[in-house]
């Protein structure tokens, strides 16, 4: 039984599409294996969205590259983004790679490993190893990524409502990388959480480039409900499901039907990740954003008062081209003002192919990396005094499984998505319960174990 390792780079949305290639690759009979030196095929799962990210995948494939030593039949392979990106170019750039699959193939995945294999294996082939190329278009590629990998005492699940983006932002690649935006059905994807929720799933996390633009071109609204809130009312109401989340969603998306959603759907859980961007209208311009600061400060304002003690958490980008000093405070004021729970601050990557790459007045690493550090301290002062808030108070956990640091113990997530770790039994994994903070550090919440004896 040929084994498989995959190795996941980026967003949620990436280790969605690996998990839909592992469970296509266990139908035909492969062995998931959790080290690199056990497999007969590796794929790297990739993203696009900094440079950082690309240049570890191609780093992490030549390092790769030696198991071939003693492992020549080895399958070599890039999915994802990346992938889509640069296609054939990748055979230049990581020789030896046998697979290049862009974001609307991962269906095909598996398909293509096992040809490669059987090539790999036939010593009768003239070029056993010549490489598979397809990033191409195909038709009802969002509706593919369906199936989930069986796991015991699963909490929580990953769906896939959509792919792709039509909006453009001038710092983005993604609409390079997963194409125009289109939407499953209600029905299908209502469907598939009613699977999740047979197997014990309590939580699920609705996937899309912009989440909440979902359905716009092929759905209709009806009774003044968007399609995304649409979907939110269906899934909420499928039966075993007791949270229900989604990322990312663009603040254009947040119309009269959804804010008012928070206020009617209990199962909706109080977090919103809500990216900002920048807190210069200058700037927003820009980089194609569509909004203004004041539209975005106003859209909290109304967020937290639809549903009190609702978390937000954000993206920002420090050091786009241009970006003044002026501005960049001017980021720093409403970041401050905003009270984010958390915030992924990133220092600006130039992506080819997007406006914002040949912008001129490009900054230096310098100036991004002084305003990345100077935003996190801002953004973790925020962070820490919202935990402390609720040390002595109980909120409620759902389970996940161990702690990735601490196998002795749980760790799970507030309602507001953040995480708490404390001590219990495998009867707690996957259950949902009330936990007593007792202590917090700058990013987890501990519990007391004594609120654990049922």
């Amino acid at each position: 039984m040929p084994g498989v390792y995959i190795k996941t780079y980026g967003c949620q949305m990436n280790e969605r599409d690996s998990e839909q290639v592992a469970r296509s690759l266990l139908a035909r009979g492969f062995n998931l294996v959790a080290q690199e030196n056990e497999a007969d095929v590796i794929l790297l799962n990739t993203c696009s969205v900094r440079d950082m990210a690309e240049q570890k995948a191609i780093g992490k494939m030549g390092m790769l590259q030696r198991l071939r030593e003693n492992r020549p039949h080895l399958v070599f392979g890039y999915l994802g983004c990346m992938a889509q990106s640069r296609g054939a170019e990748l055979l230049q750039t990581s020789p030896g790679v046998d697979l290049v699959a862009g974001t609307q193939k991962f269906h095909r995945v598996a398909e293509y490993v096992e040809e490669l294999l059987q090539r790999r294996m036939n010593t009768l082939m003239d070029d056993p190893r010549l490489p598979i190329v397809d990033v191409g278009e195909e038709a009802g590629s969002q509706s593919t990524i369906r199936d989930h990998l069986a796991k015991a005492a699963q909490a929580s699940a990953f769906v896939s409502i959509m792919q792709g983006c039509n909006r453009h932002c001038a710092f983005c690649i993604v609409p390079q990388t997963r194409g125009a935006e289109r939407g499953r059905t209600i029905a299908d994807i209502v469907e598939e959480v009613r699977g999740l929720a047979g197997r014990g799933v309590k939580e699920v996390t609705l996937l899309g480039q912009i989440v909440n633009l979902y359905g716009r071109h092929e759905f209709e609204k009806r009774d003044g409900l968007s399609p995304f809130v649409q979907l939110l009312e269906a899934v909420s109401a499928v039966e075993g499901i007791a949270r229900l989340r989604f990322t990312s969603p663009h603040p254009i998306g947040f119309r009269d039907d959804l804010i008012a959603a928070f206020a009617r759907l209990p199962k909706l859980a109080e977090h919103v990740h809500f990216p900002l961007q920048s807190g210069s209208n200058r700037i927003l311009k820009i980089m194609r954003r569509g909004y203004t600061v004041e539209k975005y400060l106003d859209l909290v304002d109304r967020l937290r008062a639809a549903r009190p003690g609702i978390a937000i958490t954000t993206d920002i980008i420090v050091g786009f081209p241009g970006e003044t000093e002026e501005d960049y405070q001017e980021t720093r004021a409403v970041a401050d003002a905003a009270s984010f729970d958390n915030a992924y601050v990133f220092r600006y990557s130039p992506r080819r192919d997007t406006p914002a790459a040949t912008m001129g007045d490009q900054l230096s690493e310098e100036v991004k990396e002084a305003r990345n550090k100077d935003l996190l301290d801002v953004i973790n002062r925020h962070t820490r005094m919202k935990l402390d808030a609720l040390i002595g108070r109980r909120v409620e956990i759902l389970c996940e499984g161990p702690s990735k640091h601490n196998a002795n113990r749980l760790t799970g997530r507030t309602r507001t998505n953040k995480v708490a770790v404390f001590e219990g039994a495998p009867r707690h994994v996957g259950q949902i319960f009330d936990l007593h903070v007792i202590s917090a550090t700058n990013s987890t919440l501990y519990g007391d174990p004594a609120v654990l004896d049922s």
